[in-house]
């Protein structure tokens, strides 16, 4: 990968190819073929920030075999998702991570400093929704943004989100975790002037379907502004926040 980078470059300053030219090639870049997976080394050139490994499905020896692929090419951090203890484990006797076991998640390699436009304000319904909540503040804090955990401040009471209304006034994208009825989103969609990412949980008795009522609630939000990922989908919803809260002006 650095060989192709360094022949652009030096095509560049030879004049060969302008800098559009030289923006395209570098964002079609090779990947790393380790049989059982074909890692791609570009993402981090193309998108900003490198591939992420889904843990679940993979096996301890896959998953430590594309993530040292990953730090010998200078692809830290690495996040591993939907990652169990038996697996970190194992990760763990050949990288130094930080795995929480409550997210299901870790990361390999320092997390950057927060260099996002504001903050990510991350509000659960209850208790029960913190896992989910902490896969995506983990995630988007490994992505380089200061997150704001509110936790515990669903409609039942009302109060216990708007003592903390600065923060929903102030937030640069909002995520909104929440099972049961999931009408938590709609709330914040309704007080605050940023983006917010609704993400329903499978928290709840029979008749929530396993988070199929909250995600329709929050897809029938009558709050403007409010967007839906897929249930329990922690992750998507901090990757998403993290690109909102690095947007740059496209002439």
């Amino acid at each position: 990968m650095d060989h192709k980078i360094k022949k652009v470059l030096e095509a560049l300053e030879k004049g060969d190819i302008n800098a559009e030219e030289a923006l395209e090639e570098l964002k079609i870049g090779p990947f790393e073929d380790l049989g059982y997976a074909k890692l791609d080394l570009h993402r981090k050139v193309r998108q900003g920030s490198a591939e992420v490994i889904y843990g679940e499905g993979k096996t301890a020896e896959q998953i430590i075999g594309i993530v040292d692929s990953m730090v010998d090419n200078k692809q830290e951090p690495v996040l591993v998702t939907r990652l169990d203890e038996a697996k970190a484990a194992a990760l763990a006797e050949h990288h130094d991570i930080d795995y929480s076991r409550e997210a299901r998640l870790a990361v390999v390699g320092r997390k950057p400093e927060p260099d996002g436009i504001g903050k990510i304000v991350i509000a659960t319904g209850g208790t029960s929704d913190i896992p989910v909540a902490e896969e995506a503040a983990i995630t988007a804090e490994a992505l380089g943004n200061e997150v704001v955990r509110l936790y515990d401040v669903g409609v039942a009471g009302i109060h216990r989100l708007l003592a903390h209304k600065e923060y929903i006034m102030n937030a640069s994208v909002i995520i909104t975790v929440a099972g049961m009825e999931g009408a938590l989103a709609s709330v914040v969609g309704g007080l605050a002037d940023c983006p917010v990412i609704a993400v329903p949980t499978s928290v709840g008795y029979g008749a929530s379907f396993g988070g199929l009522s909250a995600l329709l609630s929050m897809l029938n939000s009558c709050a403007s502004g409010v967007a839906c990922v897929n249930i329990d989908n922690g992750f998507g919803a901090g990757y998403m926040a993290s690109r909102i809260n690095h947007m740059e002006a496209k002439r």
